[in-house]
């Protein structure tokens, strides 16, 4: 059985924004999407997740 590697965590991750805003969570190992940048770069699933947690306050698009 395959393990969900955006749960996987003993993984490292980068936290990804695009041009509305929007965070991702994003495993290290993948190419980063067209439209996408890295704006925290490799860390652990848990401080990604606080990185996203104390950056991104207002969830809505930047096009809204």
């Amino acid at each position: 059985m395959s393990t969900n590697p955006f749960e996987d965590r003993q993984s490292m991750y980068r936290v990804l924004v695009n041009d509305a805003g929007h965070r991702s969570l994003w495993p290290a190992f993948a190419r980063v999407p067209a439209g996408w940048r890295v704006m925290h770069e490799e860390d652990s699933r848990d401080a990604c997740l606080r990185y996203i947690a104390a950056d991104w306050t207002d969830l809505k698009a930047k096009t809204l």
